[in-house]
């Protein structure tokens, strides 16, 4: 499995906005211009985010992208099957564990290994919000400086 560079921008994309005021709407060059992404591409990630309940969208003089959520409540899972479909390592689990039609599962010996990556990648990603993320580079301490 390997993220796109839809599912890394749309994360990057959505933690630039989890960090700012999430009072305001912000401007899609604005943040394509913060994070060195092409507002072109990230007007094709939008409204796969919009459509998944994560953006709000608001036109006109002051319209612009937001969090429709909080960022405690959205996680690098949900947002990466967004944007990259399923996150299972074999094409057989791409409609979930219980869902798999594979004609061979019942004789296939190395299906429990599959299984259990598949649960552990949606374990991880699951597990990790966009608060998280905020807070894990803040005690990192990306803007302390000791002289």
């Amino acid at each position: 499995m390997k993220i796109s560079t839809k599912g890394r921008y749309a994360l990057r994309m959505l933690v630039d906005l989890a960090s700012r005021d999430r009072s305001e709407y912000i401007a899609l060059k604005d943040i394509a211009a913060d994070q060195e992404i092409s507002k072109k591409y990230l007007e094709q990630i939008v409204p796969l985010l919009t459509r998944g309940g994560i953006l709000s969208t608001n036109r006109g003089y002051q319209g612009g992208y937001r969090l429709s959520r909080d960022p405690s409540s959205i996680t690098c899972g949900e947002i990466l099957r967004l944007t990259e479909g399923s996150l299972a390592p074999i094409a057989c689990l791409d409609n979930g564990i219980e869902n798999n039609d594979c004609e061979r599962k019942a004789d296939c010996m190395t299906l429990p290994v599959w299984v259990g990556l598949t649960r552990l990648i949606n374990d991880y990603l699951d597990g990790i919000t966009l608060q998280d993320i905020i807070d894990q580079h803040q005690t990192l301490g990306g803007d302390d400086y000791v002289i």
